[in-house]
């Protein structure tokens, strides 16, 4: 017997977008399956590793956990609405100069969780940071490479506020 598929809408980086989903569906599958939005990564979907980790109305989540309909109105960032191939993101930029970069897997959700962490501090200090991207697993680099590329695109952006 075929589930019926129901309306969801709601804003994803930055368009509004409207898709036929499953009741029982979660929002990873939906980005990823429905939405093609191939950034966020499917890790193991328990809500352990952070691979699939996105931005829900200001705050980072982890989408494998997210049940489709709770996005329903809300606004949603993927890493694809994050900076652009010519114009990256300070975030971005910094992985990338600070090798926090390694295979990038986590990457994108480790971007999403530190973005989410600046968007509502600019200013943060170690500690918070450690919080903030404690849900996101790294098997590559270890973390001191990605908190000092936090740091440093934390000063870019609020050098750029400043300008």
């Amino acid at each position: 017997m075929m589930k019926q598929k129901l309306k969801l809408r709601f804003t994803l980086n930055g368009e509004y977008v409207e898709v036929y989903v499953s009741p029982d569906q979660m929002l990873l599958s939906v980005i990823k399956d429905d939405l093609h939005m191939h950034g966020t990564k499917r890790g193991c979907e328990a809500g352990e590793c952070g691979s699939c980790t996105v931005i829900m109305d200001g705050k980072a989540v982890t989408s494998c956990l997210i049940p489709a309909f709770k996005a329903q109105g809300a606004i949603v960032e993927t890493i694809e609405g994050v900076g652009t191939p010519d114009n990256l993101h300070p975030l971005q930029k910094s992985f990338i100069e600070n090798g926090a970069v390694q295979c990038g897997y986590c990457t994108p959700g480790m971007i999403m969780s530190a973005k989410a962490l600046l968007d509502q501090n600019p200013n943060p200090i170690p500690e918070e940071i450690r919080t903030a991207i404690a849900g996101n697993i790294c098997r590559c680099t270890g973390y001191v490479k990605i908190e000092k590329a936090i740091i440093e695109a934390a000063q870019e952006l609020r050098e750029e506020e400043a300008r």
